[in-house]
Formats: structure tokens, C-alpha cells, sequence
């Protein structure tokens, strides 16, 4: 039986306040101001430590070690003259196409081989970088802790298919566990000053970082505003930003009294010559309705009209509406039985059926299990996996939507899962990616017609322009590199 509580007198609980006050409250190194967080220093670089492996699992690593070696040395020559210097902090390139950078506690700090491609010179990654560090140094990360605001990410099934599939644990999570932040406007505008301000101050011309959220705001208005920059979706934009950057570029260039400021677009150019371009086919791909794996040399149906999210972890398919998910995974376990049992453990479900098959010649296990929602009935969780062993791996094909939906998706479950086979076609196999390519000018032209001579594809040359920051209609100099985009 525990003691009794005792209440406290008037001059303990003050006393009890004020220690309170002091532990939660923490000095801004940007502001200097005094403000109330939860998270320390140390849980900070903790959080950051924790997140940086499922991070790199998650995305992939970009193995370039030109780039590598540019990331790192901007990276710590800003992190010098940062507001928080005695940090130790990571740089790092993740392999997916998606336009994008972000920051996690602790001075992490991640490009995606996406944003690099879309860079046309130093100036303009070195503003970003700052406004990343930025958000490391202004402590928004604490902010959205101490709000209770931290996103819980792994893989976002929310991205392609409907919130009701959050809580299936095997599935949303993947073990990754990793705490992503969605920043506000006005986090979003301090970090913009404070890219503007380091990025200055290592002697970059802060203008071409307005010039870069331009290009953001195109790639958004080419899509009609429907497919919008991840970097944007994950950096809302603050109003008048361009602008906003612009006259803070001015500012700061008249403080630092610094004149003649880089912007290095040739060097910039050509260190990222032969960088992957878009979606890595080697790592999967669809096409005509089937999906290839190259290097596992498999492959399967995919329903028409679905979307596909590839990672290296997992890939996710899922209709327009999101009301079912389709998702290949690898099971962690060496038997088939082991892994059908670990599935069903670990993600609480209650099981159906189960029975050994055949696919396509290759061993495997069905399973249908319910996951239940104790708080609505209505909302209970139908799964089909099939556990398919593979060269060695055993594979794990799940299908899920509500109860109630179940017998509308499942033909569409078992034609994926029934038709997983080995691939042997060499053309699929020995698919090459696009990469960036660049190419010097020969004759003084308009980009619209660089773009013809270079045997672009006539429906892609907006894309082109965008990826040079250019116009179609642009005067493009003799001996002017530019961009273009080949196998």
C-alpha cells in the first residue's frame, strides 16, 4: 500500500514553482529570449541520434562523394558562425527524387538528390542550408515538442492512402519510429532571415534564395497546384517570401559591408553532372501497369489508376480515394511460418484464415486477420498477406481496407499477390535512370531551341526549364552551360 500524500504548505509549492519555471524554460540562442521547452540540449541531440539511422533507412543514402564532400564542408563552415556552434553536426544526401531538405533535432541536417538536381549554383543551396540550420539553432524543434506537436512518420501512409490506416502498426510505422516536424509560417520566416544571414555571411549572394523558392512556386503552378513541391508541403510559405528575402539579402549585405558575393554556377553545374534525375528505375519502377524490380528480379501486378510510393523499405499502392492500401514488404523472419506468426503478434490482429499456397511455383502463406478498433466498430481493419519465399528472402504482400470494403478490393489484392514472379525479361532488368547531364551552349539560341537540338522531348521542356530556372523564351548565350536530362 502506497503512503498517503501530503499537501504541501504555500512556501513549498511556491519553491516547487519556481524550480519548475527553471527546468522548462530555456534561453533562445537566436532571440536571447527566455521561453518555455521541454526538450533539452541534450534530448535534442538524443532525438536527433535516435532518428538519424531510420532516417537513411528509410530514403537511402546518395553515394556521391564530390557532393558528400560539398555538403560537408559548407555545412560546417556555416555551422561555425551558426548561433550554435558547439553542436556537431551531420550533412547528408538521401537517394529519393522528391524535392526536399529538413532539419531534426540535434544538427542533422538532410538533402534529397531531388532538391540537389533542382539547384542551379551554390548561392541557392547555401540559402536553404541555412534556413535548415536555421530551424536547428532557433530551437523549433523543441518548440514542436513542447506543444506537443511532433509528427509521427515512418513512411506517411497518409501521402497516398487515407488516414484510417494510421494504426496499423506493422504497416504505418515499420519501426522506424522517426519524428518528422512540419514547421509553421512563422518558424518558416525566421529560418528564411537566418538563411539569409549565414548564408551571407560565408560570402553567398542571398538573392538566388528567392530565386530558388521562384522555381518552387513553378513546379507547384505546372501542376496546377495539385502536386506541390514536398519541400513546400513541409515548409509552408510565408506570405511575400521572395520578396521578404530579397530586401533581407539587401539588409545584410549593407550590414556585413560584403561586396562581390559568390553565386558559383559553373562549379555548381558541373559537380552535379551524371546526378540521378527522378525516380531511380533500379529500385523499382511501374510500367504498364506491372511493377519491376530490377535488382531482386521480381515483379507483380499493380491495379490500374493506383498511385506508388517506393522507398527503399517498402512500396505502397492505393486508389484515388484511399479507402485500401496494397504494400510489399521484406519479413525480417527466415520461415514462412515465422514470419506469418510474427505478423500476427506483433500487429495484435485476429486471424481468419491461414493456408500454405503456391505462387507461381514459389512457397508461400495466406493470411486474412481482422485488426480491431476498441473505440469504433465500424472502423475494423481487414488484411490479405501473402508471405512469399523468394532468393532467399521471404516477402510479405499485404492488402487491407475497412471491413465493410474488403470484398471491393480483394480481387484487386489477389491479382497482385497470385502474379508475383520472378523476373527474367532483360529489357526491364537492364532499365537505366535519367541523370543530369550538362552541356555547354554551342550557339546563341533561345532554351526553347537548345532544348530541340539536344532531342529533348517536345511535352517535357516546361519540366527542363524549370529544372534550369530558365524560360522557354530565355536568350541562352554561346558557351552558357545548361542542364538537359539523358540515359
Amino acid at each position: 500500500m502506497k503512503k498517503p500524500f501530503k499537501l504541501l504548505s504555500l512556501h513549498s509549492y511556491l519553491l516547487l514553482s519556481i524550480m519548475l519555471l527553471s527546468l522548462s524554460c530555456a534561453r533562445n540562442p537566436v532571440t536571447g529570449k527566455r521561453e518555455l521547452s521541454l526538450m533539452s540540449t541534450k534530448k535534442e541531440i538524443q532525438l536527433g541520434a535516435q532518428s538519424d539511422p531510420s532516417i537513411v533507412a528509410s530514403f537511402g543514402k546518395y553515394e556521391d562523394a564530390k557532393m558528400q564532400g560539398f555538403i560537408d564542408r559548407k555545412g560546417q563552415q556555416m555551422a561555425a558562425i551558426s548561433h550554435r556552434d558547439k553542436l556537431k553536426y551531420e550533412f547528408k544526401i538521401l537517394d529519393s527524387p522528391v524535392v526536399n531538405a529538413f532539419a531534426v533535432p540535434g544538427g542533422y541536417v538532410y538533402f534529397t538528390r531531388g532538391i540537389m538536381a533542382h539547384f542551379n549554383n551554390e548561392a541557392e543551396f547555401a540559402g536553404v542550408l541555412g534556413h535548415e540550420i536555421g530551424h536547428i539553432t532557433a530551437r523549433h524543434s523543441a518548440k514542436q515538442y513542447s506543444r506537443q506537436q511532433l509528427a509521427q512518420v515512418g513512411f506517411i501512409v497518409g501521402m497516398i492512402a487515407s488516414e484510417k490506416f494510421r494504426e496499423f502498426a506493422d504497416v504505418t510505422q515499420t519501426s522506424i519510429g522517426l519524428m518528422f516536424l512540419k514547421f509553421g509560417r512563422d518558424h518558416e520566416s525566421q529560418s528564411d532571415r537566418l538563411g539569409v544571414e549565414y548564408s551571407t555571411k560565408i560570402g553567398y549572394d542571398a538573392h538566388e534564395m528567392a530565386n530558388f523558392f521562384e522555381t518552387l512556386g513553378r513546379m507547384r503552378d505546372q501542376h496546377g497546384g495539385e502536386q506541390i513541391p514536398t519541400f513546400m508541403s513541409t515548409h509552408p510559405d510565408p506570405v511575400d517570401r521572395n520578396q521578404k528575402v530579397g530586401e533581407l539579402a539587401d539588409e545584410w549585405q549593407k550590414k556585413t559591408g560584403k561586396t562581390n558575393l559568390k553565386v558559383n554556377r559553373d562549379s555548381y553545374l558541373r559537380m552535379i553532372d551524371g546526378l540521378i534525375y527522378g525516380e531511380d528505375p533500379r529500385q523499382g519502377y511501374v510500367e504498364s501497369n506491372m511493377f519491376y524490380h530490377p535488382e531482386m528480379k521480381f515483379q507483380y501486378p499493380v491495379p490500374r489508376g493506383w498511385r506508388t510510393q517506393n522507398s527503399p523499405t517498402q512500396v505502397q499502392h492505393a486508389p484515388e480515394n484511399g479507402e485500401a492500401l496494397l504494400m510489399l514488404q521484406i519479413a525480417p523472419e527466415k520461415t514462412l511460418r515465422e514470419a506469418a506468426d510474427g505478423f500476427v503478434t506483433n500487429n495484435k490482429l485476429k486471424p481468419i484464415d491461414s493456408r500454405d499456397v503456391r505462387v507461381h511455383g514459389l512457397p508461400a502463406k495466406a493470411v486474412i486477420a481482422d485488426q480491431e478498433n476498441p473505440n469504433d466498430p465500424n472502423a475494423t481493419l481487414r488484411i490479405l498477406t501473402y508471405f512469399i519465399q523468394y532468393n532467399n528472402l521471404i516477402y510479405k504482400l499485404h492488402g487491407l481496407s475497412l471491413e465493410k470494403d474488403f470484398n471491393t478490393y480483394e480481387p484487386y489484392f489477389l491479382d497482385c499477390m497470385e502474379n508475383f514472379k520472378k523476373l527474367t525479361d532483360q529489357d526491364k532488368i537492364n532499365v537505366k535512370p535519367e541523370k543530369i547531364k550538362i552541356v555547354t551552349v554551342k550557339k546563341n539560341s533561345t532554351l526553347k531551341q537548345v532544348f530541340t537540338d539536344s532531342g529533348m522531348a517536345t511535352d517535357r521542356h516546361e519540366e527542363f526549364a524549370i529544372l534550369n530556372s530558365m524560360r522557354l523564351t530565355d536568350q541562352i548565350k554561346s558557351g552558357t552551360l545548361i542542364k538537359v536530362v539523358s540515359k
